[in-house]
């Protein structure tokens, strides 16, 4: 597992906080923050996937 797995993995889970955050505080902002960090942090646990695959796919 590479880095920008590991990476993207938390950026997610705090986007997730700050979405859950904003919905209980009633702040949009935030919860359209984490909202966008989340897929942030997708991206780049695909990225780092991809690499993976790559890497895996050159060693075999």
């Amino acid at each position: 597992m590479n880095k920008d797995r590991v990476e993207g993995s938390y950026e997610q889970a705090k986007g997730k906080v700050k979405e859950v955050a904003g919905k209980v505080t009633g702040d949009a902002k935030l919860e359209t923050e984490g909202k966008a960090q989340q897929v942030a942090g997708k991206v780049q646990n695909t990225i780092g996937g991809m690499k993976d695959a790559a890497k895996d796919a050159v060693n075999d």
